[in-house]
């Protein structure tokens, strides 16, 4: 009987011992021995910097890095380009990947995601005008814009001013009468002073006929010269953008270059633009400046951050974003760090400390 109990209790203590020993990739609670995480790091400025010297910085490199501190977590670096970075976390080949990854449903079929620890969306860079001042402003004056302006206006004074002139030339020749040419320029004259309510008083009709359509032209004029002011202010103020890129309805209209294999891409695939792919932005920002292409879309930080540094003189960001972009870290797919790795992400990005961060590197 002694025997049976003795043997009992070691069965009991064999299982208690089993079942308490971590599986898998559980991560280590602090103050625990965990093995070294490898890391995919992929330069994505001002996510992840590289300083020259082996070191890196960035938003996402500050949010890895605060939440591992968190958790206890010791890491080496792996750098890696997108693919690779991406492939390899799948694989199980790197335990997690840091980078500007952005979160797609066709990511998340095979990876998955942290909490996303900043929100953004697609921006477009696009050329501007190199040239400026006096001389830009007074080529606008023979611009095809202003010239059908003013043709225009003059076509309805001229209308105008001809039919008050084949009312008056009898009944007024003091004021409207004598030659073709004469009278018509008479009416002509009068038209404009009575538009722009300068009103000189040296013509005016007498005539029924005439008056009334004096009383037209008056009416008429204050919505004819509102919209014509509009018009020529329009003509003589264009975009400061030669190609005419001001938000995503003109992409269709101009050549759009984007990085290949990423999530700007796969959007100008989605809505059917015609695009130019390049290995790396800068090549894609270098080329609106030597006018292969008019506009770039990418991820609007990485391309904020690349304008107020590099100096691209002909290129600059539109106010506008689009297509909604979560960054997150990535892990392997049913990682059982992600949970401990999201608690730790939402309390770093909580805090004041991590909109400095934000605005460090984004200039906000």
């Amino acid at each position: 009987m002694h025997a049976k109990i003795t043997l009992v209790c070691l069965l009991i203590s064999i299982a208690t011992t089993v079942s308490a020993q971590p599986t898998g990739d559980a991560p280590a609670r602090a103050g625990e021995d965990a093995p070294e995480l490898v890391v995919a790091l992929r330069a994505a400025p001002p996510f992840v910097i590289e300083s020259g010297t082996g070191d890196y910085e960035g938003l996402s490199v500050a949010a890895f890095e605060e939440a591992a501190g968190q958790l206890g977590w010791s890491w080496r670096y792996v750098p890696a380009n997108l693919d690779e970075a991406l492939i390899g976390t799948q694989d199980g080949r790197f335990d997690l990947a840091v980078g500007a990854f952005t979160v797609t449903a066709e990511r998340e079929r095979i990876l998955d995601f942290s909490h996303p620890f900043y929100t953004s969306g697609l921006g477009i860079a696009a050329r501007a005008e190199s040239g400026g001042g006096w001389f830009s402003l007074l080529g606008r004056f023979f611009s095809l814009e202003f010239l059908s302006v003013a043709l225009s206006l003059g076509f309805l004074l001229l209308v105008f001013g001809l039919l008050v002139w084949l009312f008056e030339r009898r009944a007024n020749p003091e004021e409207f009468g004598g030659s073709l040419d004469r009278g018509i320029g008479a009416g002509f004259w009068w038209a404009a002073v009575t538009m722009t309510t300068v009103g000189y008083g040296d013509k005016s009709p007498r005539t029924l006929g005439g008056r009334l359509v004096a009383l037209v032209w008056m009416f008429a004029a204050i919505i004819v010269i509102s919209s014509f002011t509009a018009a020529i202010a329009s003509s003589l103020t264009v975009s400061q953008l030669s190609s005419a890129v001001q938000s995503v309805e003109d992409l269709e209209r101009f050549r759009t270059g984007t990085v290949a294999g990423t999530a700007s891409s796969d959007w100008l695939d989605s809505e059917n633009l015609r695009k130019r792919t390049f290995d790396s932005l800068d090549d894609a920002l270098r080329a609106i400046e030597e006018g292969d292409i008019e506009a770039v879309v990418y991820d609007a930080p990485l391309l904020q951050y690349s304008l107020q540094r590099d100096d691209y003189e002909n290129v600059r960001l539109l106010p506008e974003t689009i297509e909604r972009q979560d960054y997150a870290l990535v892990l392997p797919e049913g990682s059982q760090r992600r949970e401990a790795l999201n608690r730790a992400l939402l309390d770093t990005i909580s805090g004041q400390e991590w909109t400095d961060v934000v605005n460090r590197y984004l200039g906000r």
